[in-house]
């Protein structure tokens, strides 16, 4: 049997992926902080697709429990044939803030586990002669809003370079860039979507299914739709002063969809709702 593990494993995209290699035969490891969460998406995934799931909590800015992680991808007895980097939140804070724990914090889960987890996968994996990674990266790597563009930016550099050394080696590396897709991600992290046209939203089947397919074909770099291929060959040739101009449009959109929100809650009119950032 083949066997993956999936970071960030039982919401929006990583969900995705474990459902979709499920189906595929694959057994599973799923990496998640929420030990009840973990437990209900294995046993479900099992009930469904008769593989067998292995649970891992833990939580990738402690660097501790990112090298127990990077240990089940060593194990020799139980080989790891594709591992998907894809645990990771929201950056809002700005860069200018004087706490920088949310920078550093995004820094260790979407740098440094990243870092780490590739490492003991593709030294494993280049000694089988065999393997996949797939970092996810995301179209927002190609602009500049704060640490989030920054992260995703080293991510796909990091892949890019990654494959460049692996070459020949029988180990697959790819940069999964999407761009607006249909989860969870965007409401838990705060997000407000409403100024983003529909036509620019994935289904984050087809993302994962165009993922998948394009790391078997050895694509390094996938980019899930037309329209994203056509938005980044911009975001690479634009003048770097255009691309910033249009994030800092993005940002003020953002932030001012942000304070009609506080706005809104000040007066009472949702109060009750507190969102929080997830992996």
């Amino acid at each position: 049997m083949v066997m993956a593990l999936i970071t960030g494993g039982t919401s929006g995209i990583g969900a995705a992926f474990a459902t979709a290699l499920a189906r595929d035969g694959y057994d599973l490891v799923l990496v998640a902080r929420d030990v009840g969460r973990l437990d209900a998406f294995a046993a479900s995934l099992h009930a469904e697709h008769g593989i067998h799931v292995e649970t891992l909590p833990a939580d990738l800015a402690d660097r501790a429990q990112v090298d127990r992680v990077a240990a089940r991808l060593t194990d020799a007895e139980h080989p790891i044939d594709l591992l998907v980097n894809n645990a990771g939140f929201g950056v809002h804070t700005k860069l200018t803030a004087e706490d920088t724990s949310e920078h550093e914090r995004g820094i260790d889960v979407m740098i440094r586990a990243v870092l780490l987890l590739g490492v003991a996968a593709a030294r494993t994996m280049r000694a089988r002669g065999r393997g996949t990674i797939i970092n996810v990266s995301s179209v927002a790597g190609y602009i500049t809003m704060g640490s989030y563009s920054a992260i995703k930016a080293w991510v796909a550099s990091y892949s890019e370079g990654l494959a460049v050394e692996l070459r020949g080696s029988g180990v697959q590396v790819t940069a999964l860039t999407p761009g607006w897709v249909r989860t969870e991600f965007h409401e838990r992290a705060g997000i407000r979507t409403g100024s983003i046209p529909g036509f620019l939203w994935i289904d984050v089947d087809h993302l994962v299914e165009v993922g998948l397919r394009d790391a078997r074909r050895g694509k390094v770099v996938s980019v899930p739709t037309a329209k994203f291929q056509v938005l980044l060959w911009f975001c690479r040739h634009l003048p770097r002063a255009a691309i910033r101009r249009i994030s800092g449009f993005i940002s003020s959109s953002r932030q001012g969809a942000s304070q009609s929100k506080t706005s809104a809650d000040t007066a009472g009119s949702e109060s009750s709702n507190v969102e929080r950032k997830s992996e």
